[in-house]
């Protein structure tokens, strides 16, 4: 047996979202804002997948209300 386990599904997920204009024009600002600062070219949509993990990461009630769904309580 391998000590690496078998990957998860990696594949691609498409979710569509309508967003306020005033949420727009903000991940329009951030998203020129980290050009700026790493000298990149990326969009706000390939921005906002990194941001959500990042937002779900850093949610400790979350992260313990799910720790307790996958336990089964």
């Amino acid at each position: 047996m391998l000590k690496l386990a078998r990957l998860p599904d990696r594949t691609p997920v498409k979710i569509g979202i309508t967003v306020t204009p005033d949420l727009a024009h903000a991940l329009a600002d951030y998203a020129a804002l980290y050009n700026r600062a790493y000298s990149d070219k990326a969009e706000v949509a390939d921005l906002i997948p990194a941001m959500l993990e990042s937002f779900l990461a850093s949610d400790r009630g979350f992260a313990k209300a799910r720790k307790n769904t996958e336990a089964g309580t």
